[in-house]
């Protein structure tokens, strides 16, 4: 194999849309880059993106389409899949089938399947796991804008005098506009940052004001500026005048909140909340950004509305520096958005509800039928599983398993299912397995296209890997089921290019300014123009270039071009109860994405978090008995997880974190959203996954294990347990709830009872200790520490023990006693994933005089790449500063 010449793509991540460059090397490595060119990123890249190249091996790959478990050819399996959607639509009505389609997918994968569900079949049951993440934003928008249109820009960030975080963690979850926004205060000290969230997360160490609010207190807090706002005389009345209607109503609605409700509801002192409101009221460039805290609620659509209102009412819209910003969370939310990927959405953002919209779809199309009203969103489409009214499901890039609220019954519902059909990359999820038919398909550096960010920047995705076993593009294999359905004329795309050609023809049709997207610069591009194309903006009419922000001077697509204030009020939002007295929210990590098929497979980004945890308030861990590294179970009453317990002051009292990622791939029981209920925003049809009532206790394990294996184990024999890949192999944390009498019988089991291997064993009868190591010559195979309390070994250093050489008896009775020798290194635990330095090596720079992030940086490198752990590295400078004082 030759090396390749690099090649410009974007990040298939979150909603920043990061330029990549990635490079094939002439061993068939690959490596990747950040592209100084693009405008979302200038060259940075978050810890997840930098480590790319580590995820797309052909390990855990589904190379070839399957039927019952068994590989056939594309022809029988594709057959199948069209005669038993067309069979089950002809008996039952086409609202019997469903697409559960998802944020992954590039927007020509998104289009076609759109057309086919929504203008061929006939039915609007096509929906995303989009929905979990940016449904109330897009309600907002369209209940405020007459249109789903983020009015701002990135550069805002940049040229705000103050920016809002509300909801959002983006130092870990946009870890790239984190930096941006780092790299302007340090420029422009005067700016200020307000992080508003329940939790004091890293975000936190730039803001120059938290407010730890209520879980849900949002909707109450934004009203009260509302009013704030009208009553010091803080409001653009001739904006309003011109530009608005309903600011009376609205406003009406704030005065009903009086200022000890406004205290209740959030949370907050009255002194944190005149802070805020005089700093939003006397601060013109303001930029309010809010994600999933905001999103993910029972009362989304209206805290998006309530922080929308402010901004209509200051003027503080489409300006530089100046905006309500809402930040997707997938890499495609947006360009699923504009294909109408969405239960109750058209293509090019035209309405279902619309008769004018649907007959002009139609005819572009040329179908004989178009939806004629709304499918089913995500929660309610899965409940029409379970009930039986959807008789076959095609789920495309997602793992609902893990990531739909009420997991389990989503999991039930899925195997009552009379015909179910999963294409993806990986070839064992939750989901997966539940499959009547796996189709395999293209993933990243794969596939080609285009996907949009959360600044409505159009950015290509480029293949630079050939496509592996029998593995298609998604958009090949929606085409060729509607070929095989009979809808052959409407299908016959030959490329990408094509499609996003027609894409942007139906964005022009008849449009004329009517509606925001509009990208018909591009509707006869040519192949090599495709090729070539680079980010813009849209709108991108014909004859114009694009604009950065949107609405300015008014021009919003309501039926009088004027902006909708909502008339909001507060309700309480408490969801505890006696019996369920803690509140759960759940959210990302740093390294981290969705379920862990991709970042998964690099053993960096588990070095940070290796195992689902519970992050909990010292305060409530004293009073349920936890301590620190404890094995935590968390209860709704009908379903339960075990993690470990992570006691942390940046915790609420009240309240604990549990990160979504964890699936019965890499823990035996932590998939949090089966914790969380169906309850969804009733505008927007988002599930709430921030509010749940639940309650903790300790897990009495008898013992505790941890393991480092050369292999992966095919069996886990432990109540408790979490699988990481590491360098070299795998880590294994476990948890007993019995202690064993013979534990070599497991020791034997997690090595994989290897021949011509020589296992050595230590047993600490008082303190109940066990070691057992397992060699091959030189290599270690595997490595078990047991105790009655949480495993005190260093988990890097024993990592790092599997690719060392153990040629002597002396080195490896040292792993046993589970320390390193005299003059050896112990990093210890990983603070900075992106050049893997751990905080040993940190304390000891800081004990030697790097007293600043930037010195620790200038020596380790720690922290100069994506940023995230920045906070950290600060926190154990600091430490070591107390101690010195001492």
């Amino acid at each position: 194999m030759t090396a390749q010449q690099p090649t410009k793509t974007t990040c298939p991540y979150c909603g920043v849309g990061c330029g990549v460059v990635a490079e094939v090397a002439a061993g068939g490595q690959v490596t990747v880059r950040g592209d100084a060119d693009h405008p979302a990123n200038f060259g940075r890249l978050c810890s997840k993106g930098s480590a790319l190249g580590e995820t797309v091996d052909l390990d855990g790959r589904l190379l070839y389409p399957e039927v019952g478990g068994r590989r056939t050819s594309w022809d029988a399996a594709l057959d199948l899949v069209a005669s038993r959607f067309s069979k089950t639509i002809a008996e039952y009505g086409p609202d019997a089938v469903a697409f559960y389609v998802s944020g992954q997918l590039l927007t020509e994968d998104y289009y076609v399947a759109n057309k086919l569900m929504k203008g061929f079949i006939g039915s609007a049951n096509i929906d995303t796991n989009s929905r979990l993440c940016m449904a109330s934003s897009v309600a907002g928008h369209k209940r405020a804008f007459g249109s789903d249109t983020v009015p701002g820009c990135y550069e805002d960030l940049e040229i705000a005098d103050l920016i809002v975080l509300v909801g959002s963690n983006l130092a870990w979850c946009h870890p790239v506009l984190y930096q941006r926004i780092v790299a302007a205060k340090e420029k422009r000290p005067h700016m200020k940052i307000v992080l508003i969230d329940p939790r004091r997360t890293v975000t936190a160490d730039i803001a120059d004001l938290h407010l730890p609010i209520k879980p849900d207190g949002d909707v109450a807090l934004f009203v009260g500026l509302l009013k704030h706002l009208c009553e010091t005389g803080s409001f653009d009345g001739d904006f309003v005048e011109s530009h608005t209607s309903g600011f009376a109503e609205a406003l009406s609605a704030a005065h009903a909140l009086d200022a000890l409700t406004i205290i209740e509801r959030t949370g907050l002192s009255h002194g944190l909340i005149q802070r805020f409101f005089d700093l939003f009221a006397e601060t013109e460039k303001t930029v309010t950004v809010f994600s999933q805290g905001v999103n993910q609620s029972s009362c989304g659509s209206d805290k998006v509305n309530a922080i929308i209102n402010c901004h209509l009412a200051t003027g503080r819209i489409g300006k530089p520096g100046a905006s309500p910003f809402s930040v997707t969370g997938q890499p495609n939310a947006m360009g699923g958005r504009e294909v109408g990927g969405l239960a109750n959405m058209l293509a090019a953002h035209m309405e279902i509800g619309n008769p004018t919209d649907r007959e002009r779809v139609q005819r572009f199309w040329q179908s004989h039928t178009v939806a004629a009203r709304p499918g089913l969103k995500a929660v309610d489409m899965f409940r029409a599983v379970a009930d039986g009214r959807i008789k076959a499901l095609w789920i495309v890039a997602t793992n609902p398993v893990v990531s739909m609220p009420d997991a389990g019954n989503v999991e039930a519902a899925l195997r009552n299912c009379p015909f179910v059909v999963v294409s993806d990359v990986t070839a064992n999820t939750d989901t997966i397995r539940h499959a009547h038919v796996r189709l395999p398909a293209a993933a990243w550096g794969e596939k080609s296209g285009t996907v949009t960010n959360s600044e409505r920047r159009i950015s290509r995705q480029r293949s630079f890997l050939p496509l592996p076993g029998e593995a298609r593009p998604d958009w090949w294999v929606f085409c060729d089921v509607a070929k095989r359905m009979g809808f052959g004329a409407a299908f016959n795309f030959q490329s990408p290019a094509e499609i996003f050609a027609e894409h942007a023809a139906l964005s022009a049709f008849e449009n004329n300014g009517t509606r925001d997207f509009d990208i018909g610069e591009f509707e006869n591009i040519s192949e090599e123009n495709f090729d070539r194309l680079e980010p813009f903006q849209w709108p991108r009419r014909a004859g114009s270039a694009s604009f950065p922000r949107m609405f300015s001077d008014g021009g919003f697509f309501t039926s009088d071009k004027k902006a909708r204030f909502l008339p909001i009020s507060a309700q309480d939002a408490s969801r505890t109860a006696h019996a369920f007295p803690m509140t759960l929210n759940t959210g990302r990590i740093r390294d981290h994405w969705h379920t862990l098929t991709r970042t998964g497979k690099s053993q960096r980004l588990s070095q940070h978090y290796g195992e689902p945890f519970a992050e909990i308030h010292p305060a409530d861990a004293a009073h349920h008995n936890i301590r620190d590294a404890d094995l935590v179970r968390i209860s709704t009453g009908s379903a339960f997880i075990l993690v470990r317990a992570l006691v942390s002051t940046r915790q609420q009292i009240g309240s604990i974190f549990v990160p979504m990622h964890w699936t019965d791939q890499f823990a035996s029981k932590a998939r949090v959203d089966t914790l969380v209920p169906p309850v969804v925003d009733p505008v927007s049809g988002q599930p709430a996954s921030k509010n749940i009532a639940v309650r903790i206790e300790r897990f009495v394990a008898e013992a505790y294990g941890f393991a480092v294996l050369a292999q992966k184990p095919k069996h886990i024999d432990a109540e408790y347990w979490a699988i990481a890949k590491c360098n070299g192999g795998w880590r294994v944390e476990l948890g007993f709830a019995t202690s064993r009498e013979n534990w070599a019988t497991l020791a034997a089991e997690l090595f994989g009872e290897p021949k011509d291997a020589e296992t050595i064993a230590f047993h600490d009868r008082q303190g109940a200790r066990y070691r057992f190591a397992c060699y091959r010559d030189e290599a270690l195979l595997g490595a078990l520490f047991l105790a009655s309390e949480p495993v005190a070994v260093s988990r890097d250093w024993a990592v790092g023990q599997l690719a060392a050489p153990h040629p002597r008896a002396a080195a490896r009775f040292r792993l046993i006693a589970g320390r390193p020798g005299a003059g050896a290194v112990d990093k210890g635990a990983t603070v900075c994933s992106c050049f893997g330095v751990g905080a040993n090596e940190i304390a000891a720079a800081a004990h030697r005089g790097c007293r600043t992030v930037a010195a620790i940086g200038e020596t380790l490198q720690a922290g100069t790449n994506c940023g995230s752990c920045r906070a950290e590295i600060r926190t154990i400078i600091e430490a070591q500063n107390l101690e010195a004082a001492e």
